[in-house]
């Protein structure tokens, strides 16, 4: 049976399978239940599947549990998913171990469903209530969309990401044509719903991992496209262009146009130290403006890239 989409991940990581399938069988109807019998493998499936919590085991060979949460809290690349200890230790010297290397909660062995369902359950609300208001915090409140200090924050930790691990990484700022004129031709109300149409064409079809669409300020908007290169940038400039195009918003006032349309500017940089995310966002910006200097409704592709054309 497939999970829904919006439930939970729980990831069990214990080097006893019997233990996996009896917290497995206690937990399965309050989440996903994914697991990995050693460290490093739990290591490696927190990062490709970013768990809700993580069920972890103290005695592991190898690497401890506590090694592990150590890594899970010190590691960028990891999501900060609670971890509770699941142990036969319940001396107050191994629970203030586990407090300091990072857990919120233990279960101790011998398991009782109950107990186990109970704290599963306590800490699953937890994260929901606070992921909930961190979404409320990074979002902007006409578009929905993420806002200026939440693309900021995922900006600089994906620009170390692919500064440690040798990747391009792109950025697009985009502007809408002549939104003055659209504001004082048709209104602030029909502004503020162009605007939302706008970031609903571009948030809607941005769905890669990792990018962010963001409100950059007043009609100006960015995405965060990760492990993109020039050609990359080129197609996106080319679609997102199009895309807004095929809207078909009326733009009665704009002397590029009959709809609303935007510019686009692009950047892709393999970061090396002595780079900045100004450095690079400045690329982009100096793009934008090249778009806007010839005739606007396209998008220009910095550095490397030759992108020139409109929708």
């Amino acid at each position: 049976m497939s999970a829904p989409a919006d439930e939970s991940t729980i990831l069990i990581i214990d080097d006893n399978a019997e233990t996996i399938q009896l917290l497995a069988a206690m937990v399965r109807e309050q989440g996903k239940v994914i697991f990995a019998t050693d460290g490093i493998a739990g290591l490696e499936m927190a990062r490709r599947q970013r768990p809700q919590l993580i069920l972890l085991d103290v005695e592991m060979h190898h690497m401890d549990g506590f090694e592990v949460c150590r890594r899970i809290a010190a590691d960028p690349d990891l999501p900060h998913s609670p971890v509770i200890f699941v142990t036969a230790q319940s001396s107050t010297e191994s629970e203030l171990a586990g407090l300091a290397a990072g857990a919120v909660d233990f279960i101790t062995k011998p398991l009782i469903a109950p107990v186990v369902q109970a704290r599963v359950r306590t800490h699953l609300r937890l994260q929901a209530a606070l992921q909930s208001l961190q979404g409320l915090a990074n979002r902007d409140g006409l578009t929905g969309l993420y806002n200026r200090r939440f693309f900021d924050e995922r900006m600089a930790e994906e620009f170390a990401r692919h500064q440690r691990q040798r990747d391009l990484i792109g950025v697009a700022l985009i502007d809408v044509d002549h939104f003055k004129l659209y504001n004082d031709h048709y209104g602030h109300q029909m502004g503020d719903s162009c605007l939302r149409a706008v970031a609903e064409a571009i948030g809607s079809g941005t769905r890669r991992p990792a990018e962010v669409v963001a409100r950059y300020g007043g009609e100006e908007f960015v995405v965060l496209l990760p492990n993109s290169d020039w050609a990359a940038l080129e197609h996106y400039g080319a679609w997102i262009c199009g895309r807004v195009a095929s809207l078909g918003l009326p733009h009665a006032a704009s002397t590029t146009a009959s709809h609303v349309s935007i510019s686009v500017g692009l950047s892709a940089i393999l970061p090396e130290p002595g780079h900045t995310i100004e450095m690079f966002l400045g690329q982009a910006d100096r793009a934008l403006y090249l778009a806007k200097q010839h005739g606007r409704n396209c998008y220009r592709v910095a550095a490397e890239g030759a992108g020139s054309h409109g929708p």
